[in-house]
Protein backbone atom coordinates (compact mmCIF):
# COMPACT_ATOMS: atom_id res chain seq x y z
CA UNK A 1 0.00 0.00 0.00
CA UNK A 2 1.44 3.33 -1.07
CA UNK A 3 1.31 6.33 1.15
CA UNK A 4 -0.17 9.44 -0.30
CA UNK A 5 2.04 12.41 0.39
CA UNK A 6 0.40 15.69 1.01
CA UNK A 7 2.08 18.54 -0.71
CA UNK A 8 2.62 21.41 1.66
CA UNK A 9 1.88 24.65 0.01
CA UNK A 10 3.26 27.93 1.15
CA UNK A 11 1.13 30.98 1.70
CA UNK A 12 -1.15 31.88 -1.20
CA UNK A 13 -0.93 35.09 -3.20
CA UNK A 14 -3.29 37.04 -0.92
CA UNK A 15 -1.30 36.04 2.15
CA UNK A 16 1.99 37.10 0.55
CA UNK A 17 0.48 40.45 -0.49
CA UNK A 18 -0.87 40.94 3.07
CA UNK A 19 2.55 40.35 4.59
CA UNK A 20 4.17 42.80 2.19
CA UNK A 21 1.48 45.43 2.84
CA UNK A 22 1.83 45.10 6.63
CA UNK A 23 5.62 45.46 6.44
CA UNK A 24 5.45 48.45 4.08
CA UNK A 25 2.75 50.33 5.99
CA UNK A 26 4.47 49.72 9.33
CA UNK A 27 7.62 51.19 7.78
CA UNK A 28 5.55 54.18 6.59
CA UNK A 29 4.41 55.04 10.12
CA UNK A 30 1.14 53.14 10.30
CA UNK A 31 0.02 50.51 12.80
CA UNK A 32 -1.52 47.56 10.95
CA UNK A 33 -2.90 44.20 12.05
CA UNK A 34 -4.32 41.23 10.18
CA UNK A 35 -7.84 40.16 11.09
CA UNK A 36 -8.06 36.40 10.81
CA UNK A 37 -11.58 35.47 9.82
CA UNK A 38 -12.86 32.04 8.99
CA UNK A 39 -14.47 29.00 10.52
CA UNK A 40 -14.56 28.89 14.30
CA UNK A 41 -14.45 25.44 15.96
CA UNK A 42 -17.74 24.49 17.61
CA UNK A 43 -15.83 23.86 20.85
CA UNK A 44 -15.49 27.65 21.21
CA UNK A 45 -19.13 28.76 21.45
CA UNK A 46 -18.31 31.99 23.30
CA UNK A 47 -15.90 33.26 20.61
CA UNK A 48 -17.72 34.87 17.71
CA UNK A 49 -14.82 36.26 15.67
CA UNK A 50 -15.24 39.23 13.35
CA UNK A 51 -18.34 40.12 11.37
CA UNK A 52 -18.56 38.41 7.94
CA UNK A 53 -17.13 40.63 5.23
CA UNK A 54 -14.69 42.43 7.53
CA UNK A 55 -11.61 43.50 5.54
CA UNK A 56 -8.35 41.58 6.01
CA UNK A 57 -6.29 44.44 7.46
CA UNK A 58 -7.14 47.23 9.85
CA UNK A 59 -4.84 50.01 10.92
CA UNK A 60 -4.33 53.66 11.56
CA UNK A 61 -1.93 56.36 10.45
CA UNK A 62 0.28 57.44 13.35
CA UNK A 63 0.43 61.07 12.17
CA UNK A 64 -3.32 61.75 12.51
CA UNK A 65 -4.75 58.54 14.06
CA UNK A 66 -6.99 58.08 10.99
CA UNK A 67 -8.35 54.51 10.83
CA UNK A 68 -8.31 52.49 7.60
CA UNK A 69 -9.45 49.07 6.39
CA UNK A 70 -7.88 47.15 3.50
CA UNK A 71 -9.38 44.14 1.76
CA UNK A 72 -6.52 42.24 0.11
CA UNK A 73 -7.28 40.38 -3.09
CA UNK A 74 -5.18 38.36 -5.50
CA UNK A 75 -5.00 39.88 -9.00
CA UNK A 76 -8.08 37.93 -10.14
CA UNK A 77 -9.81 37.73 -6.73
CA UNK A 78 -13.46 38.72 -6.41
CA UNK A 79 -15.32 40.23 -3.49
CA UNK A 80 -18.11 38.37 -1.73
CA UNK A 81 -21.59 39.72 -1.06
CA UNK A 82 -20.70 40.08 2.64
CA UNK A 83 -17.62 42.14 1.70
CA UNK A 84 -19.75 44.34 -0.56
CA UNK A 85 -22.20 44.97 2.30
CA UNK A 86 -19.36 45.82 4.70
CA UNK A 87 -18.00 48.23 2.05
CA UNK A 88 -21.38 49.98 1.83
CA UNK A 89 -21.41 50.41 5.61
CA UNK A 90 -17.89 51.92 5.55
CA UNK A 91 -18.90 54.21 2.65
CA UNK A 92 -21.88 55.47 4.66
CA UNK A 93 -19.54 56.25 7.58
CA UNK A 94 -16.86 57.86 5.33
CA UNK A 95 -14.09 55.52 6.53
CA UNK A 96 -10.86 55.12 4.58
CA UNK A 97 -10.96 51.68 2.97
CA UNK A 98 -10.40 49.87 -0.29
CA UNK A 99 -9.32 46.79 -2.16
CA UNK A 100 -5.58 46.35 -2.55
CA UNK A 101 -4.25 43.94 -5.16
CA UNK A 102 -0.70 45.14 -4.54
CA UNK A 103 1.41 47.00 -2.01
CA UNK A 104 1.15 50.09 -4.21
CA UNK A 105 -2.66 50.00 -4.01
CA UNK A 106 -2.54 49.82 -0.20
CA UNK A 107 -0.08 52.72 0.06
CA UNK A 108 -2.29 54.79 -2.25
CA UNK A 109 -5.44 54.04 -0.20
CA UNK A 110 -3.75 55.02 3.06
CA UNK A 111 -1.68 58.02 1.90
CA UNK A 112 -4.48 59.60 -0.12
CA UNK A 113 -7.24 58.70 2.35
CA UNK A 114 -9.31 57.03 -0.36
CA UNK A 115 -12.80 55.80 0.48
CA UNK A 116 -13.91 52.71 -1.44
CA UNK A 117 -10.91 52.42 -3.76
CA UNK A 118 -11.05 49.31 -5.95
CA UNK A 119 -14.71 48.46 -5.36
CA UNK A 120 -17.02 48.28 -8.39
CA UNK A 121 -18.85 51.50 -7.44
CA UNK A 122 -15.67 53.54 -6.79
CA UNK A 123 -15.87 56.87 -8.59
CA UNK A 124 -12.50 58.34 -7.65
CA UNK A 125 -11.80 61.64 -5.99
Amino acid sequence: MQRVRRVRRGPGPEHRIQNAIIATLNWRRCAVIRLNAGAIPKEWPSFQGVKPGTPDLIGYRLKDKQVFFIEVKAPKGRISQAQQLYHLDLMHKHVIHGIARSVEDAVKIVNEGLIGYGYPDYKGA
